[in-house]
């Protein structure tokens, strides 16, 4: 049986450009699993197997692959940094023990990575931070430590010093030791000689390393009376204490480096190895019942007790589905047989891997803590549960957010349509916030996605990877309605048409609900006019009629449905004349409650030279953005703020016109606001026409 103390489930993940793609290589290579380091701007790195990564230099999917290090067991996963792709980030987190946070020693703490940082502490995610690229030009260590305490309020805990910086920079220094690592020459991270540090920094090593036994001994009262009575502490006391405020999540410790120049690599695997948790010290995971209720359970961490296990990834090659999923606990063999708790099926277990990137190692078993694949599994998505079938149980589900973009996707022929389907429904799968839908009126296929990059790559993988081409109409902006006045209205549905009838009359009231609400249903009906077991069929006909907002056909969302009474016949009332009375109803009365159309805002992050700040202003104000507010940096100006999704197609090509092409930006979905009335109108038009064009 394998030490689970050996083992360690980590994630590198960071802003899009940190070097996380680049550190996975080095540590790939440092560990013996690969002999040869292939680099991402060559489209070569092991874990960027797509076309499309290798193409564009970025991450999109997460890759999971393992190693070894010092005797333990190292699960890692690679994940994407483009905020297109965070879904990846976010379910990866969900399963990992550990993680390494990447920032860049000049770009500092970055928008994605802001967002990657909130969704480890959602996932209470023991982590160590790596301040890469320190040989870039505005390299500056010092900073990135501050930016980390201010700009995400975390406490990161220095363990190392630079050598240098920038062209300079040739090593860093270890605290705990007080040993200098210095790498010599480009290309080889094992060619390093540890010597005494530079003379110039002995005051800052001293100083720095105070701070951090000082910081590390609150974890151990023992140790701390120790250190104030004046003893030396041993570097086995010092590291006992800052594992255990690394897992409490009190402080994440600090390195530096630059992975592209492999200095510093082996810093970070050891402590990987020596202050991140193994499966058995996280705190173990919730089992829920079929609403998602927590039932007090938890699946420990343990070989011996009954399978727990969640799928968090799927992913369709060459060779079939495979189903990627973290065993949180108990045993898993072949031609053992799961419960799938959400489908309520159970399948058997064909073949088990050990996947490095896209290739697999064929595997006879595999037990709690292990990251694995299955082969061929029919009927698992993400976020689905496997058990055994013998003691049911569900784990916390995963929750990913609605797409806020959409396309058409029209195939260019009758036999790239058939195709379509088939691809569309292994991309649905393996992809959770990618969604298609297709258009009941005109038969088009709508693709609905997190952002305009998203979009655009399954698009790729549609014509490249399953060889369907498409014509793709410009993209809509996925708008909602509400109501924005209390009305109190009634309605009688009465159907006669020889044998039993059909009747039904509700009084109810419409009103506004609270931002971010969705529809909410009561009843106040006493005394028995309408029957209790009528209310779930009106409060479905008003569910289902929310699907189409009466202004220009979009959901409606944030309104509430009060019953106050109605009436009923003995033999003419039923479920469905209360279900097609609540649907008129919809119909009558949402016009007169004040409709209104709501546009998605998107919290934008831009990053400019200074010299082009104004016209960075000038344009987000022309596109209705509103400025949150300006941070200095040293090669820039980062712009922070609000702008409607519709006003953002395209910018990319425009703020690398107005910066020389040196600008970058992000931007994630923030909240739904009220439409200006002369955008509402245009949109409505537009929308009207769009329908009226599909008719003929």
């Amino acid at each position: 049986m394998a030490d689970l103390s050996k083992y360690r489930n980590i994630g590198i993940f960071a802003h899009v450009d940190a070097g996380k793609t680049t550190t996975t290589e080095r540590i790939l290579k440092l560990t013996g699993k690969i002999h040869k380091t292939g680099e991402v701007h060559d489209g070569e790195a092991t874990t960027d197997f797509m076309e499309q990564e290798q193409e564009r230099g970025i991450t999109i999917q997460s890759a999971a692959t393992s190693c070894e290090w010092n005797g333990h067991r190292l699960n890692i996963i690679d994940t994407p940094g483009h905020v297109d792709f965070t879904i990846e980030v976010y379910r990866s987190l969900k399963v990992l023990d550990g993680g390494i946070g990447v920032f860049c020693g000049s770009g500092g703490v970055e928008p994605q990575s802001e967002t990657n940082w909130r969704y480890a502490n959602d996932s209470e995610v023991s982590r160590i931070i790596f301040v890469n690229k320190l040989d870039r030009i505005g390299a500056d260590f010092y900073r990135v430590v501050k930016q980390v305490e201010d700009v995400l309020g975390a406490n990161p805990l220095v363990m190392v010093l630079p050598i240098g910086i920038e062209d300079k920079f040739t090593g860093v220094v270890d605290l705990l030791t007080r040993k200098a690592w210095i790498w010599e020459g480009v290309g080889d991270a094992s060619n390093y000689k540890i010597e005494e540090p530079p003379e110039d920094m002995a005051d800052a090593v001293e100083e720095w390393r105070e701070k951090l036994i000082e910081t590390a001994i609150e974890q151990d009262d023992d140790i701390m009376e120790k250190y104030l009575d004046g003893e030396e502490l041993s570097i086995d006391e010092i590291k006992a204490c800052v594992r255990k405020g690394t897992i409490a999540l009190d402080f994440f410790p600090t390195y530096c480096g630059s992975a592209f120049k492999d200095k510093g690599i082996q810093l970070i695997l050891n402590a990987a190895v020596d202050y991140l948790p193994d499966p058995t010290e996280v705190k173990p995971q919730p089992e829920v019942d079929l609403e998602g209720n927590e039932t007090g359970e938890f699946a420990i961490v343990d070989p011996d007790k009954p399978l727990r296990a969640l799928a968090f990834k799927i992913m369709d090659d060459r060779f079939g589905a495979l189903t990627f999923i973290r065993i949180y606990s108990g045993r898993l063999g072949k031609g053992t047989s799961v419960l799938n708790t959400f489908t309520g099926k159970t399948e058997r277990i064909g073949r088990l891997v050990e996947m490095h990137a896209n290739e697999r190692i064929e595997l006879d078993g595999a037990q709690a803590g292990d990251i694995v694949a299955i082969v061929g599994m029919k009927n698992v998505q993400t976020g689905h549960t496997l058990c055994d079938p013998k003691f049911p149980a569900t784990l916390e589900p995963m929750v990913f957010p609605d797409p806020v973009i959409s396309i058409a996707a029209t195939p260019i022929d009758k036999a790239a349509s058939e195709k379509m389907g088939i691809a569309l429904g292994k991309m649905i799968r393996e992809d959770p916030s990618f969604r298609v839908e297709t258009d009941e009126d005109s038969g088009e296929t709508i693709l609905k996605g997190m952002g305009e990059l998203h979009l655009d790559i399954k698009v790729d993988i549609l014509k490249r990877t399953h060889g369907i081409e498409v014509t793709v109409g410009k993209p809509q902006v996925a708008y909602r309605e509400t109501v924005t006045k209390r009305i109190e209205d009634s309605y009688t549905h009465k159907k006669q048409s020889g044998g039993s009838g059909q009747y039904g009359k509700i009084d109810y009231i419409i009103e506004p609900g609270e931002p971010g609400s969705g529809f909410e249903f009561e009843s106040k009906v006493t005394g028995g006019n309408v029957p209790r077991e009528f209310w779930p069929a009106i409060e479905g006909g008003f569910k289902i009629s929310m699907e189409k907002g009466v202004l220009a056909g979009y959901p409606c969302l944030d309104f509430k449905v009060i019953l106050l009474d109605g009436a009923s016949h003995a033999v003419d009332s039923s479920a469905i004349a209360f279900e097609l009375a609540a649907k008129a109803a919809y119909r009558q009365s949402m016009p007169k409650a004040g409709p209104q159309l709501m546009e998605p805002v998107m919290k934008v992050d831009v990053f400019t030279p200074e010299a082009h700040v104004g016209d960075v202003i000038g344009d987000l104000n022309r596109r209705r953005g509103m400025i949150k507010s300006q941070e200095a940096g040293s090669t820039g100006i980062r712009i922070k703020a609000e702008c409607p999704l519709s006003e953002m197609f395209g910018y990319i090509g425009t703020l690398r016109t107005l910066t020389s092409g040196r600008g970058q930006f992000s931007m994630e979905f923030l909240h739904y606001v009220a439409c200006p009335k002369n955008v509402a109108e245009e949109v409505i038009t537009e929308t009207k026409e769009r329908e009226a064009e599909k008719d003929k």
